[in-house]
């Protein structure tokens, strides 16, 4: 019999961006406390990463999934946006663009 309860997980994709809020970055993980310190670390480390190279850490937006698959596609999906639409997107969730990093574990319990 199916158990919905099995291999249930949390997939989040993302939106981070540097103190400037200048350039945004869209990712996708299964650990965002994780990935955002893994963003800080290869900014400090001078790796030559999209999110490094920009200094985006600051995470603006995120969206739960339970399925990989729907994950993936949203991200797809906005990556394709154009800048406007993101903006759009990112101020309904966050309204005034406060970086979530200092706070995020409460939000994602």
């Amino acid at each position: 019999m199916f158990n919905p309860q099995i291999g249930f997980h949390s997939y989040y994709v993302y939106i981070i961006t540097n103190k400037f809020r200048s350039t945004f970055y869209i990712g996708i993980t299964n650990n965002l406390k994780q990935r955002l310190n893994q963003h800080k670390e290869n900014i400090g480390l001078g790796n030559k990463t999209f999110a490094s190279k920009y200094n985006l850490e600051f995470l603006v937006y995120y969206e739960k999934f339970t399925w990989v698959r729907e994950a993936i596609a949203r991200e797809k999906e906005l990556k394709k946006w154009r800048r406007e639409k993101k903006l759009n997107l990112i101020r309904e969730f966050n309204p005034t663009f406060e970086f979530l990093n200092h706070h995020f574990d409460e939000f994602l319990r």
